[in-house]
C-alpha cells in the first residue's frame, strides 16, 4: 500500500512538472493573485538569454465577467504558448484584450501566440508604438531577442496592435476600467503607463525596473523618466505598483530604488560636467555610490552608457 501511495506521489509530482511553466535553474513561473480578479506572472528581471527562453518581463490578466485583458503578454511566440498555458490554469474564459506598453518585443511579441488562439482579441497599443513597430522596430528587437534566447526561431511574423491609444483614454472592458498615460518621453517615446481603476493597480512598463537595468535609446529621456516617477511618488497612493521588470509592490519599496539610482547618474553627470571631465572618468566614483545596485542585471554592462547619456541630457539643457 505504501508503495503504491509512494508511485502515485511520483507519477503526480512529474505531471505537475511536466506542465509547469519551466525555465532551467530558474524554476517554475506560475500566475500569482494580487487582487479579486488580477493575476501577474513575474518574470525573472534578467537580459533576455537561452535559459530564460527571453522571457523577463511581467504579464498579467485581469478577468471580466466575459473573458481576459492582458498587459504585456511576452517576449516571444514561443515562450508565449507556455504563458497560455498559465493564463488557461487561471481561467477558460476567453482573452478579450491586449494591452501593450512599449514598442520593445520582449513585452509583445507573444501578442501572436494569444490571436492564434483567439482571433478575435483587441489589441491596444499607442499609435506611434504601432508605427515605428512597423517601421523595423519589431524587426530590430527580433534580431536582438533571437540572437540572445535563440528562441524566436519560425516566428517571425508580428501581431501588431490593432487599435490606437492616446495620452488620456478611457477604456471600458467588459466591466473593467483602465485610464491611459503618456509621457512624452521616458523609457522611449512609445510607452503608456495603464491604471487600472477596479483594482487601483498601476502598471508603469519599462519606466519603472527592479533588480535589472534595460538601455534607455535615442528615444528616451532619463530625466523625463525621474520626473515621471517623482509625479507618481506625489499622487495618493494606490494598491500596487507593476514594474516592467522586477516584483511588483507598494509604492516606495517599488520605485525609489530605480529613482535613487537615476538620481545618482543626474548627480555624478552633474559632477562631470561641473569638473570638466568625461562620463569615463567620473564613473568609478559613481560607481561607488551605487552599492545598493551593483548587483542588479547588466549593472556593469548597461551603467556607463546610462550615465553617458545623462551627460548629453544636462548638457542639451543648455543648449
Amino acid at each position: 500500500m505504501k508503495k503504491t501511495l509512494l508511485s502515485l506521489a511520483v507519477v503526480s509530482a512529474l505531471s505537475i512538472s511536466a506542465n509547469a511553466f519551466t525555465l532551467g535553474k530558474l524554476g517554475n513561473f506560475e500566475f500569482k493573485k494580487y487582487a479579486d480578479n488580477l493575476y501577474i506572472l513575474p518574470g525573472p528581471p534578467m537580459e533576455p538569454n537561452v535559459e530564460n527562453e527571453g522571457f523577463m518581463n511581467n504579464p498579467a490578466i485581469i478577468e471580466s465577467e466575459h473573458g481576459l485583458i492582458m498587459i504585456d503578454p511576452g517576449g516571444n511566440y514561443n515562450v508565449g504558448k507556455k504563458i497560455l498555458a498559465e493564463v488557461e490554469k487561471v481561467s477558460k474564459k476567453p482573452i478579450i484584450a491586449i494591452i501593450d506598453t512599449h514598442k520593445h518585443g520582449d513585452h509583445w511579441f507573444a501578442n501572436k501566440t494569444m490571436a492564434e488562439k483567439y482571433p478575435d482579441v483587441k489589441i491596444y497599443a499607442l499609435q506611434h508604438m504601432i508605427d515605428v513597430s512597423k517601421a523595423g522596430e519589431a524587426q530590430k528587437w527580433y534580431d536582438i531577442l533571437e540572437r540572445l534566447s535563440h528562441n524566436l526561431k519560425g516566428t517571425k511574423e508580428f501581431q501588431y496592435p490593432t487599435i490606437a491609444i492616446k495620452n488620456g483614454d478611457k477604456l471600458e472592458i467588459d466591466g473593467q476600467t483602465f485610464l491611459i498615460h503618456h509621457p512624452k518621453r521616458a523609457h522611449t517615446d512609445t510607452d503608456i503607463l495603464i491604471l487600472h481603476v477596479n483594482s487601483k493597480t498601476l502598471f508603469i512598463g519599462d519606466n519603472l525596473m527592479k533588480s535589472r537595468l534595460g538601455g534607455f535609446d535615442a528615444s528616451s529621456s532619463i530625466l523625463g523618466n525621474i520626473k515621471l516617477l517623482e509625479d507618481i511618488e506625489k499622487a495618493p497612493e494606490l494598491n500596487l505598483y507593476v514594474p516592467g521588470h522586477g516584483a511588483p509592490g507598494k509604492m516606495h519599496e517599488t520605485i525609489d530604488p530605480f529613482l535613487k539610482y537615476m538620481k545618482l547618474l543626474e548627480e555624478g553627470a552633474k559632477e562631470a560636467l561641473e569638473e570638466d571631465v568625461e562620463a569615463y572618468e567620473i564613473k568609478p566614483k559613481v560607481v561607488e555610490k551605487m552599492k545598493d545596485f551593483q548587483k542588479w542585471d547588466a549593472f556593469e554592462g548597461q551603467m556607463g552608457k546610462h550615465l553617458q547619456k545623462m551627460v548629453e541630457e544636462i548638457e542639451a539643457l543648455d543648449e
